[in-house]
C-alpha cells in the first residue's frame, strides 16, 4: 500500500506484525536500552561525534584545539558545534586572552548520556553482526 510506504511511525504494524524498526529488530537481545533503537542525529556527524569524544576525555577543548584535532575548518567547525550547544550536549564559554577571543567548550552531563547511548548502540550492533 502506498500508505504504508510513506509510514513514517516507529510503531508497530499491528496488521502486519511488523517490529518497530525493522532494520534494527536483531538487535533486541543486544541493546540494553531497547528504545534505543535509532542513531541520535546529533551525535552521529563525524564531527560531532569526533567533539563529543575528545571533550569525553577532556575536561575542556578551546575551538583552536578542537578545530586542529578534528582536521575541520573554522565554519565547518562552528556549525557543529553550535547544533551542540543548541541540543545541550556541550557547554561554551567565550572569554578573552591577552586581547584575543576564547571559546572554550565543555561535554555536558546530557552530551555524555547521548555519547554513552551512541557508544552502547554501537556496540550491540557490532555484537548482533558478528553473532550473526
Amino acid at each position: 500500500m502506498a500508505g504504508e510506504r510513506t509510514r513514517r511511525s516507529n510503531a508497530p504494524d499491528v496488521r502486519s506484525g511488523e517490529p518497530e524498526s525493522p532494520e534494527l529488530s536483531g538487535l533486541a537481545g543486544y541493546l540494553a536500552d531497547p528504545r534505543a533503537r535509532e542513531f541520535d542525529r546529533l551525535v552521529y556527524a563525524r564531527v560531532r561525534l569526533g567533539m563529543l569524544s575528545a571533550l569525553a576525555v577532556n575536561r575542556t577543548l578551546s575551538f583552536s584545539e578542537l578545530k586542529q584535532l578534528l582536521d575541520t575548518s573554522d565554519g565547518n567547525l562552528s556549525v557543529h558545534a553550535r547544533k551542540l550547544e543548541q541540543g545541550g550536549y556541550v557547554s561554551c564559554k567565550k572569554t578573552f586572552e591577552d586581547r584575543h577571543p576564547k571559546t572554550e567548550y565543555r561535554l555536558t552531563s546530557r552530551g555524555r548520556r547521548a555519547l554513552e547511548r551512541y557508544l552502547d548502540h554501537m556496540e550491540a550492533l557490532i555484537r548482533a553482526t558478528r553473532s550473526g
